[in-house]
C-alpha cells in the first residue's frame, strides 16, 4: 500500500475534518484505492520511523487549477476547511500550498483527493 503524509494536518486528520487534500502529481491515483495515512513518509532521518495514521481510501480524484480556489470563492472557502485548513482563506491556501511546493503557482494543475478513513 502507497505512503501518503499528512504532516501539516495531523491534528484535523485525526479528529475527521479533514476529507480533502491537495498533490503535484499523484497522477496515477483512482477511486477506491487504498492508501496508508502517515505523519511524516521523507526525511525521517536515520533510524527515523513512519508514524502510521491510518488507512484512507480515495473516494475520487480530478485535476484542478490551484487557482481555481480563488476564482469561486465559496468553493475556495469550503475547500479550506475540507482540506483541514479553516482559518485560512482561499488565497492564503494557495499562497501556503504554493511555498511547500517547489515549482507550483496558482496557475498549477493539481490532483484534488477526496478520501474517507478506512474503519481499522
Amino acid at each position: 500500500m502507497r505512503n501518503i503524509s499528512f504532516m501539516l494536518t495531523v491534528d484535523s486528520f485525526n479528529d475527521g475534518t479533514k476529507d480533502v487534500t491537495r498533490r503535484d502529481g499523484w497522477l496515477f491515483l483512482k477511486a477506491g484505492d487504498l492508501l496508508c495515512a502517515a505523519e511524516k513518509c521523507q526525511g525521517l532521518g536515520k533510524g527515523g520511523k513512519m508514524k502510521r495514521l491510518g488507512t484512507i481510501r480515495v473516494v475520487s480524484v480530478r485535476r484542478e487549477k490551484l487557482e481555481e480556489m480563488t476564482k469561486r470563492w465559496g468553493y475556495g472557502t469550503e475547500e479550506c476547511r475540507r482540506e483541514g485548513f479553516p482559518n485560512l482563506n482561499p488565497a492564503q491556501f494557495v499562497a501556503m500550498f504554493c511555498s511547500n511546493h517547489k515549482g507550483v503557482k496558482p496557475q498549477t494543475v493539481v490532483t484534488r483527493i477526496e478520501f474517507e478513513r478506512v474503519a481499522a
